[in-house]
């Protein structure tokens, strides 16, 4: 995957790379993925999802779902493989969503994807 960092881009702030990011499939075990939620893991880029910007990528197994919940800002949404699909209709590979704040919606991997997700701020589960 050449994932790269560097810490020429500020102390706090590390130059993050990733490469042939539509061929995450073949290479998903370049990263070190954690349980997120039942049947969905994840591998956080930068930040904790519990205060300020994150940027991480889900991998959802097959009709795996993360709960209704409620964006507090800006969420980007970058379909790599497979799809998902909310209240809004299906995401297939290669499709770029921002949910504005405020948008609260269910996310189902149907047949399974991984997504990189991108948010201004932590999402609350309703």
């Amino acid at each position: 995957m050449n994932v790269s960092t560097s810490s020429s881009s500020s102390p706090t702030s590390p130059l993050i790379e990733l490469r042939d990011l539509f061929q995450i499939v073949q290479r998903q075990d370049e990263f070190s993925w954690t349980a997120f939620r039942e049947g969905v893991d994840i591998h956080r880029l930068y930040g904790d999802g519990i205060t300020g910007p994150t940027a991480a990528l889900l991998r959802f197994n097959e009709a795996a779902e993360i709960p209704m919940h409620v964006h507090e800002g800006y969420e980007h949404i970058v379909v790599l493989a497979g799809s998902q699909r909310d209240e809004s209709g299906v995401l297939e590979t290669g499709t770029l969503r921002i949910h504005a704040p405020g948008t609260t919606h269910r996310v189902t991997g149907e047949a399974g994807c991984i997504v990189l997700a991108i948010y201004e701020k932590p999402v609350s589960f309703v």
